[in-house]
């Protein structure tokens, strides 16, 4: 008996019980499949959020307001700002503010050389839109200086953008995403240019609609509204602090620079020290690179599970290769009376596991991508290469592992208790 036949018994063997044979392939189907789709969906996440930050700009630094520290004389400084604070804290804990002062303070070409843009920005919540009897609450409003859009990588698929005319004339003209125009005006959305909506019941005009920029993760980019400063702080958010001073540095290269002037001018505006900042500065960059080693880490988690269904299908496999080598003893017992050796049975009872996981995972493959194919809460799945490959290789590694040991056992029988076995 060679290979071949061997190969061909195992064959038999799989056709003999289908229904076994089945079952025993849907444990590693299940397996090898849960492993892509969870690889994908994480693959997936991390793109899409990837993707919302590399869109504010590889040179753009977003600066916030921090829980205050001890000391420090407030977000006022020289020229006091609306809303500063200037509470002298001494060890009381004071709350940190951004002002238009702050904003302005950056805008110096002698001070910040390597700062070409800078724009401030508040950002009401709750903000419901109205228009014709259908309404819209507003995943996210801001009101900022007319040069947001460009620090910010936005631009207008239809009408036309706000100007600093809009912002020093406080007028109430807004921006609208295309979540936003589709909810209150139907169709595409762009019969809400040029109509007038109502935000908490002010109006404002729609004058042009913000390019899409699709979904991350579980947020939509496109439930937005953005209108002029002047006209958002009459309105809905008053006057007082700014949530963000968003700031563009001149290049992807001088965002290091950038951050050191930034620092410098907030840090003597504000009397504080790198020990006690009340504020912090972001870049989208190392924002990246540290949200890259988290969507890695995440996604390597979920195939780690996933892979804990594959190693339930391996050991699903040895129990019924057991069960076969039980149910065949008298037919092992005959081979090896007429001269099989034991390199023979090993190999026929090998081939038998390495195939069913093999069909397995094979089809498993095919329902993996399948299911790939699937968005759930606008997290679009993307397919990793290397998680077909390694889920496979290790259902057909399963196959091997968890076969050898049935087959040992198959081809230690003595071929005289082998035809004794009832």
């Amino acid at each position: 008996m060679n290979l071949a036949e061997s190969f061909r018994f195992a064959l038999q063997g799989i056709a003999a019980n289908k229904a076994r044979s089945a079952l025993t392939m849907l444990g590693v189907l299940i397996g090898v499949a849960s492993v892509i789709v969870l690889v994908s969906f994480g693959t997936g996440a991390g793109n899409g959020i990837r993707g919302q930050v590399s869109g504010l700009g590889a040179n753009t630094l977003t600066v916030t307001p921090t829980s205050g520290g001890g000391g420090g004389r407030g977000g006022g400084g020289a020229g006091g700002g609306a809303g500063s604070s200037t509470t002298d804290t001494g060890t009381q804990t004071r709350v940190a503010q951004l002002t238009m002062a702050d904003a302005e303070a950056l805008q110096s070409t002698e001070l910040a050389p390597d700062v070409t843009a800078v724009a401030a920005v508040v950002s009401p919540t709750s903000v419901a839109a109205t228009y014709e009897g259908a309404s819209h609450t507003v995943g996210s409003t801001n009101g900022a200086t007319a040069n947001y859009l460009a620090i910010n990588n936005d631009t207008v698929a239809s009408g036309r953008a706000f100007s600093e005319q809009d912002d020093t004339a406080h007028s109430r003209v807004a921006l609208v995403g295309p979540t936003v125009a589709k909810d209150l005006a139907g169709g595409d959305g762009t019969g809400l240019l040029n109509q007038t909506i109502q935000l908490n019941g002010k109006s404002f005009v729609v004058v042009g609609i913000l390019t899409a920029k699709g979904s991350s993760g579980f947020q939509d980019s496109d439930d937005r509204l953005l209108a002029p400063l002047s006209a958002v702080q009459d309105t809905l958010s008053g006057y007082g602090s700014i949530n963000v001073i968003s700031v563009a540095a001149t290049s992807a290269d001088t965002v290091a620079d950038a951050t050191s002037e930034v620092e410098g001018i907030l840090d003597a505006r504000h009397g504080v020290t790198a020990a006690d900042r009340d504020y912090s500065i972001f870049s989208a960059a190392s924002f990246l690179s540290a949200l890259g080693t988290v969507t890695t880490l995440i996604t390597v988690l979920l195939a780690a599970v996933a892979s804990i269904s594959l190693l339930v299908g391996g050991i699903g496999v040895m129990n019924i290769m057991l069960v076969t080598v039980t149910e065949r003893t008298r037919e092992i017992g005959l081979r090896k009376a007429i001269g099989a050796p034991q390199s023979v049975i090993i190999a026929q009872f090998m081939f038998e596991a390495v195939l069913l996981s093999m069909m397995g995972g094979l089809a498993g493959v095919v329902v993996g991508l399948l299911g790939s194919q699937i968005t759930i809460s606008s997290v679009v799945p993307a397919v990793a290469p290397w998680s077909v490959f390694v889920s496979f290789g290790f259902s057909v590694a399963i196959g091997l592992v968890f076969g050898i040991y049935p087959a040992r056992r198959a081809a230690r029988l003595k071929p005289i208790d082998a035809l004794r076995y009832e």
